[in-house]
């Protein structure tokens, strides 16, 4: 998914929720954190839709993004053609 193969990892910084058992202080809490530009829209909307996450990365060309949400599930991000 990633089109910075070769160069530094590009990053948006996106507002999000920290569950507390990830959070150094151990109380939830709000932070603007880096995410992988190209998958930094889809985080956004799913915290924006109430969508808990625990982490993200957008596979950087060597395999399939994912999102893992604090449900357990993980959302795998393909990009057309890599089936």
């Amino acid at each position: 998914m990633c089109r910075y193969i070769n160069h530094a990892p590009q990053t948006k910084d996106v507002f999000l929720k920290i569950p507390s058992d990830l959070s150094c202080s151990g109380k939830e809490k709000w932070k603007n954190i880096k995410i992988d530009k190209c998958i930094a829209p889809i985080v956004e909307a799913l915290q924006k839709g109430g969508i808990d996450m625990r982490g993200s990365c957008c596979g950087h060309g060597k395999g399939p993004g994912e999102i893992n949400l604090q449900d357990g599930r993980t959302i795998k991000i393909i990009e057309d053609g890599h089936r």
